[in-house]
């Protein structure tokens, strides 16, 4: 499994836009084939950030995500959004049972 961290440092201005974007996008993405999660978090210890966690069954369902004209056509609005550049971080996770 590949897991991804994308913090966003949202305009105050057009934060409203930039949820209505978003709500698009993670839309489109969970109903990916090979997406697991795909979940928009406010963080309530910093101002205007968000975090975006999203879980994929491989690296080429990640790929694949990265090619959708609805990602493609968030990436190319984000800079209208943004006050910071995107900090995103992957990770290969399994599961652990307990």
């Amino acid at each position: 499994m590949i897991i991804i961290h994308a913090e966003m440092k949202v305009n105050h201005a057009v934060e409203s836009e930039f949820l209505e974007a978003v709500n698009e996008l993670v839309e489109s993405s969970r109903a990916e084939e090979g997406n697991v999660s795909y979940k928009l978090f406010k963080d309530t210890e910093q101002e205007n950030t968000y975090l975006m966690i999203e879980e994929w069954k491989d690296q080429d369902a990640v790929a694949f995500h990265n090619s959708s004209a609805h990602f493609q056509a968030f990436v190319a609005k984000a800079p209208k959004y943004l006050t910071a550049p995107l900090n995103v971080q992957a990770y290969a996770g399994q599961l652990i049972n307990k």
